[in-house]
């Protein structure tokens, strides 16, 4: 019903993933699984959106109408149980820029701001180039390599004086949909200490039963009084070159403070084809959502029977949410220098490295798995060669 498996030729146009790999690793004829981004065309209904709103023909400015607001609303209401209100919601041009609004928002140069590692590299970027001080609470590994918070370092270093926690859920790169037991536990702690938690639910519907995502804000109205949700389609429906984020604020004085750090960055509405496709992506989407996330899952199957059966070397936990597997290549025994070298000249993929998520996290790569069956089959071809030339 939807095309999963076509492979395409070329597989973007003028995009990052895959037109600019070449570049940024040095070598051609590379199979991209690095980008946290599909190889899926949209869903029919988005892309159709797109194409009747482009022959309109006209491209003036644009405000969030009553039509994309209430998609959100009710997308929120009917995938996440979470009832939030239109007022609550305000723009951003993505998710990483919301996330630096909210550190100029809520925090003053030199305040300590927590993050969670290892983690999408763009939460250090975020705080320590707005000369924020960086405070790392570094994930536990059990010995499956399942991940869990360090609770009673979170709780020390709360103490400490931390002003601003960035929450990654589901988390990017470790695949972990936290429970809601464990995000409660989280919202005390931030409470107790006066911490402001900005949660990123990017991946907030992309999550594998019987795994379920909890909106943080959703867990009560204490933990929602001092928290800002970042979400977006992006993700979820292959929109990320669209550049539009959500961002919920149930408390009104945050949401004033937040809103005046975007219009001191001169930041407008969602573009024109952004409004139309969260929109189309929301209201006539979730077939092709629940679809894609069986396809995905299927690809970790398969990659979980290669591991098994013919690349013992390699290890990792199967995701709970996102598309992303964190790769553990440690059995390998390369340096972080040896472990480039063999993903990329020897096998020919791009992946994101582990020194990137954390420093110290050396020996390991995050491997993106939204692509069609055929790309994943080639790359763990082209592994199961590099480790036996």
């Amino acid at each position: 019903m939807f095309e999963f498996d076509r492979r395409l030729e070329p597989p973007s146009s003028g995009g990052l993933k895959w037109d600019y790999a070449a570049a940024k690793y040095g070598a051609a004829d590379l199979l991209a699984m690095w980008v946290a981004e599909m190889d899926f065309p949209a869903p029919p209904a988005v892309v159709e959106a797109i194409r009747r709103r482009a022959e309109v023909g006209v491209f003036g400015y644009t405000f969030s109408d009553e039509t994309y607001t209430s998609a959100i609303v009710d997308w929120m209401a009917r995938r996440h149980g979470w009832t939030i209100k239109p007022e609550w919601l305000a723009h951003a041009p993505g998710v990483v820029p919301a996330l630096h609004y909210c550190v100029q928002a809520f925090t003053e140069p030199g305040d300590q701001v927590l993050i969670q590692t290892p983690v999408y590299p763009p939460f250090k970027e975020v705080v320590e180039r707005s000369g924020r001080q960086l405070v790392g609470n570094a994930l536990v590994a059990d010995a499956d390599g399942r991940y869990r918070m360090n609770m009673d370092e979170l709780e020390r270093l709360l103490a400490g004086g931390v002003k601003l926690l960035l929450l990654c859920s589901p988390h990017n790169p470790v695949g972990r949909v936290w429970t809601a037991d464990e995000l409660a536990a989280v919202g005390e702690l931030a409470a107790a200490h006066g911490a402001i938690v900005v949660s990123d639910e990017i991946h907030a519907d992309l999550v594998f039963a019987p795994h379920v995502h909890t909106p943080f804000a959703r867990l009560s109205e204490t933990v929602a009084a001092r928290t800002v949700v970042c979400t977006s389609p992006s993700k979820a429906f292959n929109l990320a070159g669209l550049q539009s984020a959500s961002v919920v604020i149930a408390d009104r004085k945050l949401r004033l403070a937040y809103r005046q750090a975007v219009q001191r960055a001169f930041i407008g509405a969602p573009n024109t084809f952004a409004l139309v496709a969260t929109a189309a992506a929301y209201r006539e989407g979730e077939a092709w959502l629940d679809a894609c996330l069986a396809y995905i899952r299927g690809n970790v199957a398969i990659l979980r029977s290669w591991v098994d059966e013919r690349l013992p070397q390699l290890r990792f936990a199967e995701p709970e949410g996102t598309y992303l597997v964190w790769l553990d290549c440690r059995r390998l025994g390369l340096s972080n220098a040896e472990l480039h070298s063999f993903f990329v000249q020897r096998a020919r993929i791009a992946v994101n490295f582990g020194d990137t998520f954390v420093a110290g996290g050396d020996g390991f790569v995050r491997l993106n798995l939204a692509c069609p069956r055929a790309v994943l089959e080639e790359a763990l071809e082209r592994l199961y060669a590099a480790l036996h030339v």
